[in-house]
């Protein structure tokens, strides 16, 4: 069995992509669209074509997902981090909710009274080796004078706050100091020099006020990136509010290719922001000096029957799950979100890190927040069908395997 080892390398060294990776054909290799003007009915019409495409593209080959595809120095060869399977844990959590005030209320399920633990005691474990125990000490010494940046939604958020608890119980009594705001919060280890910020962008888009109603602009990212600059590792996620409508919606109108809408075909849509993204990284990031990650989507559990496999349940949601699921598959069909991601940042010049949590996230049904969230009413607490949180993640919990996984990626 391989073992990852303690030997670190040099923070700013990248590995490059490995040899003759995947890639998609250009499009313009299939269609001709000759010069002409088109409606926006028209231009719709051909982006779901060329989409189609693109989705048929990557589901042609293996919907495994991507585990290594650059920026990374694990060698994922001997040890692919992401295919695994559960392992039971006495000696996990590595810290206590008690013990960093950080924690959201809504990701604070101890505090909220949630009566079962027995799901902090999962630790993650690949198929063919062990993950080395994140080290926050270790964190910090080797990171020291940098920044560290997640940029994204309330996931990536999840995914922060997780991080700052696990470095604050190796240094408890670190001088450290939070800078608190909206879209950009950063939490400094003063004696380090480490800042660990999260800035909120779930679209990574812009998204500007235009006549009093917000326009999510596709193909514009410049005010959302400029805090981006000058960091030495960002880790970017969206997904979740791609989908949203409704009063759930985070936009009013759409512009792209010069025309706005009300709506969109929202896999198209998805596709063009995170094409303006990666446009992005690729001009204006030097990937010999600045870590870039992107997290996969983290799945939701709303759907039981993605785990009862036919079996009769009075179950809804994900209120009352105490245990993963078994196996090391993705139970169901694969997102089409994922694969969009994929075929996006396989074509980057200098391909993000994808930090591939999707699979093993989907086998812990029982580590979201449910009813016990602080941002639920006791109203809503009683009614969990309709109010459970079956998206966000209880801290401790399943994001700390997220940021052991980042370490490990990172460092070794």
């Amino acid at each position: 069995m391989a073992i990852l080892c303690c030997t670190s390398h040099a923070h700013n060294t990248t590995k490059k992509p490995s040899k003759n990776p995947p890639k998609f054909l250009p499009l313009s290799t299939f269609f001709f669209f000759p010069p002409m003007a088109f409606s926006s009915s028209q231009s719709l019409l051909l982006s779901l074509i060329s989409f189609n495409f693109i989705l048929l593209a990557s589901s042609a080959r293996s919907i495994l997902p991507i585990h290594n595809n650059g920026g990374g120095h694990t060698n994922q060869s001997d040890c692919p981090l992401f295919i695994g399977s559960w392992i039971h844990d006495e000696s996990y959590p590595i810290y206590q909710a008690s013990s960093c005030p950080l924690i959201d209320a809504e990701f604070n399920c101890q505090m909220y009274g949630r009566p079962d633990s027995d799901y902090l005691k999962y630790r993650w474990k690949p198929a063919n080796c062990e993950l080395p125990r994140f080290n926050g000490l270790e964190f910090l010494t080797k990171m020291r004078g940098k920044k560290v940046m997640f940029v994204g939604d309330s996931l990536g958020r999840n995914q922060w706050e997780s991080l700052i608890c696990m470095i604050w119980s190796a240094v408890p009594t670190a001088a450290t100091k939070m800078n608190k705001g909206d879209p950009l919060s950063t939490f400094k280890f003063l004696d380090y020099g480490v800042d660990v910020s999260f800035y909120r962008a779930p679209y990574l888009v812009d998204i500007e006020s235009v006549g009093g109603r917000r326009v999510l602009k596709l193909e514009d990212i410049s005010k959302n990136a400029r805090p981006w600059m000058n960091v030495d590792v960002l880790s970017f996620n969206t997904g979740h509010w791609w989908t949203h409508k409704g009063s759930l919606q985070g936009w009013d109108l759409v512009e792209s290719g010069g025309s706005v809408s009300e709506d969109m075909n929202r896999l198209v849509a998805l596709h063009t922001g995170l094409k303006t993204w990666a446009q992005w990284v690729d001009s204006n990031v030097d990937t010999t000096t600045t870590r870039i990650f992107f997290q996969s989507v983290s799945p939701t559990h709303y759907n039981t029957s993605e785990w009862t496999a036919g079996a009769t349940s009075n179950a809804k949601t994900c209120y009352g799950e105490t245990t993963p699921m078994s196996g090391s598959a993705y139970p169901g069909v694969y997102p089409n979100q994922m694969k969009v991601i994929d075929a996006v940042i396989q074509e980057m010049q200098n391909p993000a890190y994808i930090l591939d949590i999707t699979t093993l996230s989907e086998l812990r049904k029982d580590a979201h927040p449910s009813i016990y969230s602080g941002d639920l009413s006791p109203g809503q607490r009683a009614n969990p069908d309709h109010s459970a949180d079956c998206s966000h993640w209880c801290l401790p919990g399943l994001p700390d395997t997220w940021n052991q996984l980042f370490y490990t990626a990172l460092f070794f």
